[in-house]
């Protein structure tokens, strides 16, 4: 490390922990060449990142609360890396959060120093954008993905149970292991299935993924397993509005768990897509992000809706949205319930799908047709639904994922467009340390 180089290190922790007012100490007094800032609140640190100033590493106390994948990733987004400080009082999963080291509870300067000089970057005077370290890595594998979704009173979410019973149907010895996951803001299939408790959902899923990966039995145990249909079944939010307490890097984080510790992931999602880049606010897109983890990671999106005027232009609208959001066309298979039995009805609606598709510049595949069946009943008393539901909708899965093979799931760290202008502007230094010319992204 040469004169015009340090560490720029940030702090959380209670104001009274010890290691908070020792490193401050070594940093005042050259003891390590490091500047340290104190941060009171998660925010703080938050709000320091974000501010396109460069840093070398945060350190945080093992008992902070808001120490969860989240804060990791914000980090890691701008180039900084993660150290904890651990008393050892409780037992943590340290490698799953993706922190860069872990410190005792009592280190001298030369063991801060040692995971800094493996991990962390040191700060020349004058550099203000550092370099992204890129995001946690994973393992990529997993159960296939199916998203179900559909305008309002389409039955989307009665489609979404049929296709898991017909998917939980097969062979004994060969039958899939199926959750269906109720990944929709105002989540009904804990009415559907007549669920006496309203607890363990999706949110006590992402909660225990904050900053640990549970085991599959730990996960398989959050879910109810829906014996008359044979699949296990993720309640939703209790309240539309607990979208909120869903942080991004827990929620995919628990979504992979789902597809490591299940066969199929049946996902009922709203038909509402939208993200930052549509809508230009990015509480938009975390209000929508079950719903656009569940669709980009899927290998099969089905949008649901009724025959009718209305409800073919509604089934069209929702066709538009899913491929916009940046799902491929052959990955998306058009159902439409309650549809009518003579052929040349089934015909005009064909045609009448093809040509909205057409004025829109887009085209979609042949559609599903579902028979209109009682249904109502067979919800009420808690047993399978009509095969004439489950079967088609099995064998239409099947017969998409082999017209369409590979993975539709987006590989870890993948680089994606960076439009001209968006990533701002910095300030060269020259080699002395000094101001020099702006470069812009």
């Amino acid at each position: 490390m040469n004169g015009g180089e340090r560490y720029v290190l940030l702090g959380l922790a209670q104001a009274r922990s010890s290691w908070f007012a020792t490193v401050a100490q070594w940093a005042n007094s050259g003891a390590i060449p490091a500047e340290f800032v104190k941060c009171v609140s998660p925010e703080e640190v938050r709000a320091r990142l974000a501010t396109g100033r460069p840093f070398s590493a945060v350190l945080v106390d093992a008992s902070c609360p808001a120490l969860d994948r989240d804060l990791v990733e914000t980090a890691r987004a701008v180039g900084c890396v993660v150290l904890v400080v651990d008393d050892g009082r409780a037992r943590h999963d340290w490698s799953a959060l993706a922190v860069a080291g872990v410190l005792p509870e009592y280190f001298d300067p030369a063991s801060l120093l040692e995971p800094l000089t493996s991990h962390a970057s040191p700060v020349r005077r004058g550099e203000t954008l550092p370099g992204p370290t890129g995001p946690a890595p994973g393992d990529g594998g997993g159960g296939r993905v199916v998203a179900v979704c559909g305008p309002g009173g389409s039955g989307a979410s009665t489609v979404a149970i049929a296709l898991a019973q017909g998917l939980a149907a097969g062979p004994a010895r060969r039958a899939p292991t199926v959750v269906l996951a109720d990944l929709a803001l105002h989540a009904e299939q804990a009415m559907l299935h007549d669920a006496r408790d309203v607890v363990p959902g999706v949110q006590e899923l992402v909660e225990a993924h904050r900053s640990r990966r549970p085991a599959g039995d730990d996960v398989r145990s959050l879910t109810f397993h829906i014996e008359e249909r044979g699949y296990h079944l993720l309640l939703g939010l209790r309240r539309a509005r607990s979208w909120a307490s869903i942080r991004p890097r827990a929620f995919e984080a628990a979504f992979e768990s789902l597809r490591s510790t299940f066969d199929v992931v049946v996902c009922d999602i709203d038909a509402d897509l939208e993200g930052e880049e549509e809508g230009g606010s990015i509480d938009v897109e975390e209000r929508h992000l079950m719903a656009r983890t569940a669709a980009h990671g899927a290998d099969l999106v089905l949008a649901v809706g009724l025959p009718g005027m209305k409800g073919l232009h509604a089934l069209v609208r929702v066709l538009n949205e899913i491929q916009s959001a940046g799902v491929e066309p052959r990955r998306v298979l058009p159902v439409v319930n309650r549809a009518p039995r003579g052929g040349r009805s089934r015909s005009d609606i064909t045609a009448t799908i093809s040509a909205l598709a057409a004025a829109s510049g887009r085209s979609f595949g042949p559609a599903l047709f579902l028979p209109d069946r009682r249904v109502d009943e067979a919800l009420r008393d808690g047993v399978a639904l009509p095969a004439a539901l489950a079967v088609p909708l099995a064998g239409a899965y099947a017969a998409t994922l082999a017209a369409a093979p590979g993975d539709r799931r987006r590989s870890v760290g993948e680089p994606t467009l960076v439009r001209r202008g968006s990533v701002g502007s910095w300030t060269v230094a020259d080699e002395d340390g000094a101001p020099g010319e702006v470069a812009t992204g």
